[in-house]
C-alpha cells in the first residue's frame, strides 16, 4: 500500500481536532488555512485554531484567504496526491481541486445529506435528532453535496450540548478520516452518491439567533438552550441586559408564555412555555460567572409576573 501524500485544510477548532487524530497515524505534508484574523479591542491578529494545532505538530503551514485563487502555484509545488477538508470554509475551484490526482475529501459532522451546511452539529440538537455522525466524501462544486465514501454514526446523549456534541464528533472524524484514506490508498474506496431529494441545508448561526422564544414546548427549549451550548448561546434581555441560559428543565405552572411563574432561591426561575413552563436552571448575567438560577436570584429580586418575550 502506497502512503498518499495529503494536505489538510480546515479553520476552526473542528479542523484542528480532526487533524491530531488524522496526523497520530498518517503523515501531513502541509496545511492550508485562512490568514491571521484580527480580532478584540485592539485587532490583535489571531492565527486560526487549525493553524495553531498544526504548528504545534510541526506541520508546515500555508495561509490564503482564497486558495482557489492565490495558492494553487504553491500547492503544486507540493505535488500532493489527495486534499483533505474539515471545515474549512472556502469554495474551492475545480482547477484547484484538479491539482490532486486522487481528488479532494472533506469530513462533514452530519450524516449526509441531512445538514448540509455550515452548522450541522447545532442543528441535530435543535432538531431533537436522537443520532447523528460523520461523513467522509468527494469535495464537489455544490456544498458537501459529493459522492459518499463512508459513515460513522453516534447516538446523542439525553442532555448532551452542542459543544460535548462537537467534541465527540470531531473525534470520530479524525478516525473516519484515518479510515477513509486507507481504503483509498489500497484502491478499496467506493463512493456513493447522495439521494439528493433528501438534502436538507443549515446556514449559519449567529448570537441573534439565541434568543428564546417561549412560545416553544418545554421539550423544544431543551433541545435549543443544549443546541445553543456553548456558543452563542440561548440568552433572553431583562431591563436591557442580556443573561445567558444553559440549562432548561420542564417545570410545574401554566401562563403566557414569556411570563415568570416563580422566582425565589427556593423554587428556581419558572417561566410560561408553549405547553407548560420551564425552568432555567443555569443562567449567566453578562459580566458575571455562570451560575444556578438559585444563586442567581439570591442576589437579583425578580418579580413575580414579568415578561421575558
Amino acid at each position: 500500500m502506497n502512503k498518499l501524500r495529503v494536505i489538510f485544510m480546515g479553520t476552526p477548532d473542528f479542523s484542528a481536532c480532526v487533524l491530531e487524530r488524522f496526523a497520530a497515524s498518517h503523515e501531513v505534508a502541509a496545511v492550508v488555512t485562512g490568514t491571521d484574523k484580527p480580532v478584540g479591542r485592539g485587532y490583535e491578529l489571531r492565527p486560526s485554531p487549525l493553524k495553531v494545532k498544526a504548528t504545534a505538530l510541526g506541520i508546515p503551514v500555508l495561509q490564503f484567504d482564497k486558495v482557489s485563487r492565490d495558492g494553487c502555484e504553491a500547492v503544486a509545488a507540493l505535488a500532493p496526491d489527495l486534499g483533505i477538508t474539515a471545515a474549512f470554509g472556502q469554495i474551492l475551484s475545480e482547477r484547484f481541486i484538479s491539482l490532486f490526482p486522487f481528488g479532494v475529501i472533506n469530513v462533514h459532522a452530519s450524516l449526509l445529506p441531512k445538514y448540509r451546511g455550515a452548522s450541522p452539529i447545532q442543528w441535530a440538537l435543535l432538531n431533537g435528532d436522537k443520532e447523528t455522525g460523520v461523513s467522509v466524501m468527494r469535495t464537489v462544486k455544490e456544498v458537501d453535496a459529493g459522492d459518499v465514501l463512508l459513515q460513522k454514526k453516534i447516538q446523542i446523549g439525553e442532555k448532551e450540548t452542542a459543544g460535548e456534541l462537537f467534541d465527540r464528533l470531531a473525534s470520530l472524524g479524525g478516525d473516519a478520516l484515518t479510515e477513509a484514506v486507507r481504503l483509498i490508498e489500497s484502491g478499496e474506496a467506493v463512493f456513493t452518491p447522495q439521494n439528493a431529494s433528501e438534502a436538507t441545508h443549515c446556514g449559519m448561526i449567529s448570537k441573534a439567533d439565541g434568543k428564546l422564544d417561549f412560545r416553544r414546548t418545554a421539550r423544544e427549549l431543551d433541545y435549543f438552550v443544549r443546541g445553543m451550548t456553548p456558543w452563542p448561546s440561548a440568552w433572553f434581555e431583562l431591563n436591557g441586559v442580556r443573561i445567558k441560559v444553559f440549562a432548561a428543565e420542564r417545570a410545574e405552572g401554566h401562563g403566557e408564555p414569556g411570563r415568570v411563574l416563580a422566582a425565589t432561591p427556593s423554587q428556581g426561575l419558572v417561566v410560561a412555555c408553549g405547553d407548560g413552563a420551564v425552568r432555567l436552571t443555569s443562567l449567566q448575567p453578562a459580566g458575571k460567572p455562570r451560575m444556578s438560577d438559585t444563586a442567581y436570584l439570591m442576589g437579583h429580586k425578580l418579580e413575580k409576573g414579568i415578561s421575558l418575550a
